[in-house]
């Protein structure tokens, strides 16, 4: 096998994941690392994906899909992180189940200095707000992680983020 348990590529991995724990609901900003989990879940007919314009909107979204008796996660990049610090209380305090796979920026080989300061403290933040965190810098350790994180967020309620790290998805090249 290629890449983990399922003998096809991570990224294809993060999607079958989502599907296997009855993920309805997809809510991502547009990312290059999560764009084939993305597709797939487009193409999905039993899957809604909604694309956000910021990712704190899709706390709120996953809290309505999980009021509503449905599972959902959220896709973001590790500089979208930053910006549901604020919203991640109402995770806390409403303790709903609460999946996020980040795709990692600013931790290896990064060419936009720009992503160095969020992709450096993503995993601290998102500790400080309560989120469990696993990260993954070999394509092995996807399925795994992605697994466990979903069943301690959708069997024991509980916050939950792996981090898919720069080594993983590969590095970035500036395009002139």
């Amino acid at each position: 096998m290629q890449d983990g348990e399922t003998g096809t590529d991570w990224r294809e991995d993060v999607y079958t994941v989502l599907k296997s724990h009855g993920v309805k609901h997809v809510a991502y900003v547009p990312d290059a690392g999560h764009s084939t989990a993305i597709r797939l879940a487009e193409a999905d007919n039993e899957m809604h994906s909604v694309v956000l314009t910021t990712e704190e909107e899709g706390i709120g979204y996953l809290a309505g899909a999980w009021l509503g008796g449905e599972r959902g996660a959220l896709l973001m990049q590790s500089s979208g992180a930053g910006n549901c610090m604020n919203t991640l209380g109402l995770v806390s305090n409403a303790r709903f189940p609460f999946l996020t796979l980040v795709t990692m920026r600013g931790d290896w080989a990064e060419f936009n200095g720009w992503q160095n300061a969020m992709g450096q403290a993503t995993e601290k933040a998102l500790n400080m707000m309560g989120v469990l965190t696993w990260r993954a810098d070999e394509a092995k350790d996807v399925v795994p992680l992605v697994h466990g994180a979903a069943s301690m967020a959708f069997n024991g309620d509980a916050a939950c983020a792996v981090l898919l790290g720069q080594r993983l998805i590969g590095e970035k090249k500036w395009v002139k």
